[in-house]
């Protein structure tokens, strides 16, 4: 039996520790992913306008296969000096992946843009996010928060207010998956002319409001934001399991993962989008004899997970400036 873990986070897989830190003034912020070890990792990226650090290397033919790391951060460009925050972090506690006497800190990156979101951008040649991923770093734990909260704290999703999202899913063989996303698609994630999610068969006990589309409701139109505003999304995340993966095996994962967003958001993947989701495996559950089935199984669980997170992360989500939150909007 699939259910979703004791704290609901991406937490519930052992070893996994989660880390958010916030630019109030300037409405941004950062998310750091940390396992309590170096676990495999990999990554898929299906998005049109992807930002990324150090995904490169998570190819299965390239020689790292494990990570120190994942950083979720907003800031488009400048967000990706989140990572250098971390990796300094993690080098003065002599984490990394070992060259002699010298630590390297394996950090994989993905930004989203939250430039237009509002609050005092105005950093000059020192933008904030350095401090944020340390920051960030220092602050994980098993639990944190969603919504306005690190990567999330600047997201839209659409025409409402995005944030971070995170959803489990265990299983009475102790298989554990999680997922952590930080929502901020083009596309909608409620369905036009309701207040129902998209991703709402695969709600667990009213996790994200438990509103329901009408009877006979039928196709609709993607609800679009304004063309202005198209520039400016992505939606990143990462997918955690306990199982003992390959990078190739963790990439299978991640493509499969990928169609939670598409359960969750409408239209995805576009090309204003950078979607991205890392996969880490921290190895703890050896795979049976059936290796293949139970890598699709996981699969499987992972989208789901990602489709919740992401309308966890709307539903969390309140209002910030001029832009409206789901439970203003659908208030009552």
């Amino acid at each position: 039996m699939i259910r979703p873990g004791p704290r609901n986070l991406i937490s519930d897989v052992a070893g996994i520790r989660v880390g958010n830190a916030e630019d109030r003034a300037a409405r941004t912020g950062s998310t750091v992913l940390l396992p309590d070890a170096r676990v495999v990792a990999a990554v898929d990226v299906r998005g049109g306008a992807p930002g990324t650090r150090e995904t490169e290397l998570l190819r299965a033919d390239n020689m790292v296969d494990r990570v120190d790391a994942v950083v979720l951060s907003g800031g488009s460009v400048f967000g990706l000096a989140a990572g250098d925050g971390v990796v300094g972090w993690l080098a003065a506690r002599r984490r990394g992946f070992a060259i002699g006497p010298w630590h390297m800190p394996i950090v994989p990156a993905a930004i989203l843009f939250d430039m237009a979101s509002g609050g005092d951008k105005d950093w000059g040649g020192d933008p904030p996010y350095r401090d944020l991923g340390r920051r960030a770093a220092e602050a994980a734990d098993v639990e944190f928060a969603l919504g306005n909260a690190g990567a999330g704290l600047g997201a839209r999703a659409g025409n409402l207010k995005g944030g971070l999202g995170s959803a489990s899913a265990v299983d009475d063989d102790g298989l554990a998956v999680g997922a952590l996303i930080a929502a901020n698609p083009t596309g909608s994630v409620v369905m036009p002319g309701c207040d129902a999610f998209w991703a709402w068969p695969l709600e667990q006990n009213g996790e994200f409001g438990g509103r329901r589309p009408p009877a006979g409701y039928g196709p609709a139109d993607a609800d679009m934001p304004a063309d202005a505003r198209l520039q400016a999304h992505t939606t990143i995340g990462a997918v955690a399991v306990n199982a003992e993966l390959s990078k190739a095996e963790a990439a299978r994962v991640a493509v499969m993962a990928h169609d939670g967003l598409a359960r969750a958001i409408r239209p995805v993947h576009t090309p204003f989008d950078g979607d991205c989701l890392f996969v880490l495996a921290t190895g703890a559950r050896p795979l049976g004899s059936r290796a293949d089935g139970e890598i699709a199984r996981i699969g499987m669980i992972a989208a789901d997970c990602v489709a919740r997170a992401v309308a966890r992360a709307v539903y969390a989500a309140e209002d910030l400036g001029d832009i409206p939150s789901y439970r203003t909007v659908h208030a009552g």
